[in-house]
């Protein structure tokens, strides 16, 4: 069960502290999903980093989704994996992990929306809403408009993601979406705790 509206994204590239001081301010200010995403690391470093983050988001209670790499999700008991495009299908990787983990998935298009859903996604995300540096590679923003049309069409919650900030969660909720996935939102503010009680009470209100 998908029971989460805010989900932070790591990008150690994206703070000035170490990763795991900042997602523990994170995780204080009240996160309760979080997506390890450092798709440069090695297996073995990303094993470790995704055992202490298991360790950490257990102590508060939040869920821990593994990006693209199934095997670590298993390996450090994760509640999920994250798959892109080029990762193993939904359907496959259910195969691996059974109910006891939710699957998300990247989609960038209606089309791509609608097939996450039918291969067994539990959730997906959809972006870049608006403009943002680091979804440049998947062209210009998507919009409110196409994220309506795709919380429309599938039936499994839909996170918008890209430029997404405390200043216009609230369009994006009101185009339908189920909750919002951010990185630089939060890990690159100057007051970590602060931004994420700014964007909860933006979900909220």
């Amino acid at each position: 069960m998908v029971d989460f509206s805010l989900y932070l994204i790591t990008d150690r590239h994206a703070t000035r502290l170490p990763l795991l001081k900042a997602l523990r301010m994170a995780l204080e200010a009240g996160v309760r999903a979080v997506q390890l995403r450092e798709k440069d690391l090695p297996i073995r470093s990303l094993l470790s980093l995704a055992e202490e983050m298991r360790a950490l988001t257990a102590e508060f209670g939040a869920r821990l989704f593994i990006n693209d790499r199934v095997d670590a999700a298993v390996a450090v008991d994760a509640d999920g994996v994250h798959l892109g495009r080029e990762s193993m299908p939904p359907h496959a990787a259910k195969k691996i992990v059974g109910e006891k983990m939710l699957i998300g998935v990247s989609t960038h298009s209606l089309e791509e929306a609608v097939e996450a859903e039918a291969d067994g996604a539990d959730f997906i995300t959809f972006g870049p809403v608006f403009a943002t540096p680091s979804k440049m590679k998947y062209g210009p923003p998507k919009g409110l408009d196409a994220l309506a049309e795709v919380t429309r069409r599938v039936s499994i919650p839909v996170f918008g993601l890209g430029g997404i900030s405390a200043r216009n969660i609230r369009a994006a909720l009101d185009a339908g979406a189920d909750g919002v996935g951010m990185i630089s939102a939060i890990l690159s503010a100057e007051d970590i705790r602060s931004a994420v009680k700014e964007i909860k009470q933006a979900l909220t209100h």
